[in-house]
């Protein structure tokens, strides 16, 4: 068989039109992602009102514990999707969402409350360690930036929802916030991990995975879902050229660096994304700004209330901000989105940060909300859905799944250390200081953006790795 054989599969999937099929299997491909928000996020909505004594550190693990499973989740899935398939994975973990939050719900005590948190947080990893790749093996390439967002729209519509969730939920039934409410903001996320869990079960297999394994009756069946015209015969005669061609992608010494620059490229890029402070409004949301609610006529209830509101209003941006990523990242590309958008974190982190320090009244609080408000328009232009494209775009296709995973890891773990320091961060140097060490980290992301990240807009996967490669030589 001759290269352009398989360059000619290939050169289809990636230059394919998108149709209704297209976005109802990334849609059901980052569901997980709508499950990642809410269930990382209804901790938020539901601090003041668990009735468990818990210390600085406990906090810190009730709101990062399902970080910490995250990076376990996510390291465990990537030998297994490169070994079993990518599909194995996100069905495996709808399930496993739908018990950590029905445990959630009924929990006994703290501990069980923490085992339950830890559970979400293993699906959580192994569900991002493994979407975007997912996507990114079928999406056309000027099209991948597109697909490949969904998951963090979907992530943010899934933190918008457990938000209004909360707020609907406290504001009805005030009088049983310590008792019921707060079990049913956590135990609601079963409802859609249940669903995802029969749905995902019929969902194709990757096509560049089916490849790669030689089961090319399911691909040939993949290929006509995605409207590309092609015979099982001409399909299987894939197979030697398949070997060859994957495996140079990984066997030489310049593919080897390249993947490592790669993998080195897209992990630090998403530590920064934790690290420069994204989920300390959407997870510490209600319990920073409540004090800034209180007067001297409202209730400790009724100011953690306005509190859960006022951050679902900073969710309903994050949401909204979306759309501009959406539009743009095919068109103007992952690293010049990304400088713009760690700068405009940076100049909104130190509003937010003299919202605290220099206002009091009802302007503080008003500042501190055009200050996170900011803060999340850009992190959704630039970063968020950024770093998540190329987690699943920047490695071949034999390692794809475990790199991904990785760099997931990476991400998860440089969460979990944020959350959980956080409440002792917050009382040593105060939150405008968290807020102003917040804001130089992101002007140092914009530094390692305009010095190490490549533009890949276009490109097909292959053309990416060796884009890598050849930066490696």
């Amino acid at each position: 068989m001759q290269t352009n054989q398989l360059n000619s599969l290939m050169d289809k999937l990636d230059q394919n039109s998108t149709n209704s099929f297209y976005w109802s299997l990334t849609i059901l491909a980052t569901l997980g992602g709508f499950l990642f928000g809410y269930d990382t996020a209804n901790i938020g909505s539901v601090l003041n009102f668990i009735p468990y004594h818990l210390g600085s550190l406990a906090l810190g693990y009730l709101v990062a514990g399902a970080s910490l499973g995250a990076a376990i989740g996510a390291l465990a899935a990537g030998p297994i999707t490169d070994k079993f398939g990518r599909k194995s994975i996100l069905v495996f973990d709808a399930g496993l969402y739908a018990l950590g939050a029905i445990l959630s719900a009924f929990t006994v005590d703290a501990g069980m409350l923490l085992i339950a948190r830890t559970l979400i947080g293993l699906a959580v990893g192994a569900d991002s360690a493994i979407a975007t790749a997912y996507i990114a093996e079928y999406a056309p390439k000027n099209k991948r930036g597109k697909l490949s967002i969904l998951q963090q729209w979907m992530i943010t519509v899934g933190i918008l929802a457990s938000y209004l969730i909360a707020a609907v939920i406290l504001s009805i039934f005030p009088k049983f916030v310590h008792s019921i409410d707060w079990r049913i903001i956590l135990g609601l996320g079963a409802i859609p991990a249940l669903l995802g869990l029969a749905l995902r079960s019929r969902m194709p297999e990757s096509p560049r995975w089916l490849l790669e394994h030689h089961q090319y009756e399911k691909l040939h069946k993949i290929l006509n879902m995605l409207n590309i015209e092609t015979s099982l015969d001409q399909v299987k005669t894939l197979s030697n050229q398949n070997d060859i061609n994957f495996e140079s992608h990984i066997n030489s010494k310049s593919s080897k660096s390249g993947i490592k620059k790669a993998l080195l490229i897209a992990s630090v890029f998403m530590i920064f994304q934790q690290l420069t402070g994204i989920n300390i409004p959407l997870y510490y949301g209600p319990k920073i700004l409540t004090p800034f609610f209180a007067t001297h006529s409202s209730t400790i209830v009724s100011s953690a209330i306005q509190a859960v509101e006022a951050t679902a209003v900073l969710a309903a941006i994050l949401v909204a901000s979306e759309y501009l990523a959406f539009r743009y990242i095919d068109r103007f590309g992952r690293r010049y989105l990304a400088k713009i958008g760690f700068s405009g974190m940076a100049f909104f982190m130190i509003i937010a940060a003299l919202g605290v320090s220099a206002f009091h009244g009802g302007s503080q609080a008003l500042v501190m909300m055009i200050g996170f408000g900011g803060f999340l328009v850009f992190f959704s232009w630039g970063v968020g859905g950024t770093g998540w494209i190329i987690q699943g775009e920047y490695f071949p296709t034999p390692v794809r799944g475990r790199m991904a995973a990785t760099v997931a890891t990476a991400d998860w773990l440089a969460n979990f250390v944020l959350i959980q320091i956080f409440p002792l961060m917050d009382k040593s140097i105060g939150l405008a200081g968290v807020m102003v060490v917040f804001s130089v980290l992101s002007l140092l992301a914009v530094l390692f953006v305009v010095k190490m990240m490549p533009e890949t807009k276009g490109l097909s996967v292959e053309e990416i790795a060796e884009l890598f490669q050849a930066q490696a030589r």
